[in-house]
């Protein structure tokens, strides 16, 4: 393994912002943590490159403990959001920085430079200053300038943040064919689910400082494990149901389950997923290849581009009680988010007050864990 994390934690006025996390990384790997705010992931991120201290667990990299080694000896690049160029340098000299304080002989640093800016779609830019150039060019330097000493592993803490869409689209197609291209074994920070979705091999999620679900992106997407995970990837319809052997059952309706945790030979409690791709909308009922779950009234619809999103009200169910998306105050109603491709939305065109048959073609169970102790203290 690459990079192997075990049990760090780190803590500011007695609070822990990284609590016990452990985690491996593969040689070559692509690994992304993803998280909201605050949730511990630059923190967790600059410990293993050894800008942050740690209070607690050990870093390991390619075997080798670095946990109280300075940045410079663990053999890490590190490319940081704000870009953090010398602005009174060219892009060459920025490249070239930490070769020339190893004491590089200088035409192995410009051979080096140049095969980097070539590599991140500058070549030609090395007499330019850097204070010269746009935000996504000045990420693509940090980015040379961080390959340059040959790193045995990088570290991106949201080397996006800053730029506009289309920029950070081009940007992240540079760091996968680079990363590809090195088979450098790569930790990526991120709070936006699309770049995690498009760069990961792997991900981890994490939440005040916990390490909640790990594991390749279309199985978390999918599979998830946790409530939060379920609603934090993407929009999720999340009601409480029940589950058997035959299968989920919401209310009186029954659906055959192909995906779903460990049940047991009893009954018991669920959280019942599903996504907004997986509702089916007909005008008729009998059109439905799949389970229906009733006929709603289109509250909202919004275009995005190449799909719409619509939100649905749906009667109440006897014994169903919705968790995503919430309901407004007061209402007993049923809210269902969909999404269809405009080919969909042009065969079978729906607008806020029409109504239309619901089916769900797919549904992923977790298993409700409910309370297993309770612990009173004196506040």
């Amino acid at each position: 393994m690459s990079i192997v994390v075990e049990e760090l934690t780190k803590r500011y006025a007695g609070h822990p912002v990284v609590h016990n996390v452990s985690l491996e990384v593969a040689d070559g790997e692509f690994f992304v943590l993803l998280g909201s705010s605050g949730s511990g992931k630059s923190t967790l991120l600059r410990m293993i490159a050894g800008l942050t201290e740690i209070d607690g667990g050990r870093v390991l990299l390619h075997g080798r403990e670095v946990t109280d080694m300075p940045p410079a000896k663990r053999g890490v690049g590190f490319v940081f959001q704000n870009y953090a160029l010398f602005r009174g340098m060219t892009v060459g000299e920025n490249v070239e920085f930490a070769l020339s304080i190893r004491g590089v002989p200088s035409a192995e640093r410009r051979r080096r430079r140049d095969e980097l800016l070539e590599m991140v779609g500058l070549a030609g830019l090395a007499g330019r200053m850097s204070r010269q150039l746009s935000g996504g060019q000045q990420q693509r330097v940090a980015l040379a300038r961080a390959l340059a000493h040959q790193p045995e592993v990088l570290l991106l803490d949201e080397p996006f943040g800053a730029l506009d869409a289309k920029v950070r689209i081009e940007l992240r197609r540079t760091v996968r064919d680079v990363q590809r291209e090195l088979g450098i074994s790569t930790v990526f920070v991120t709070h936006d689910q699309d770049e995690a979705f498009e760069l990961a091999d792997r991900m981890a999620v994490l939440s005040f400082g916990r390490l909640l679900e790990m594991g390749p992106p279309e199985e978390l997407y999918l599979r998830p494990e946790t409530e939060f995970v379920a609603t934090f990837l993407g929009t999720a319809n999340l009601m409480v149901g029940e589950c058997s052997a035959e299968g989920v059952r919401l209310g009186p309706i029954q659906f055959p389950l192909t995906t779903r945790a460990e049940i047991g030979d009893r009954s018991r409690r669920v959280q019942v997923l599903f996504r907004p791709e997986d509702v089916a909308l007909r005008d008729s009922g009998e059109d439905l290849a799949c389970p229906l779950l009733g006929r709603a009234v289109v509250d909202q619809r919004t275009f995005v581009g190449s799909f719409e999103r619509l939100r649905l009200r749906l009667p109440p169910l006897r014994g169903v009680r919705s968790i995503a998306p919430p309901a407004p105050f007061g209402s007993d109603d049923l809210w269902i988010e969909a999404s269809r491709t405009q080919d969909q939305a042009r065969r079978f065109p729906l607008r806020p007050g029409d109504e239309s048959w619901v089916g769900v073609q797919r549904v992923h169970a977790l298993v409700h864990p409910g309370m297993r102790f309770l612990v009173l203290t004196d506040g």
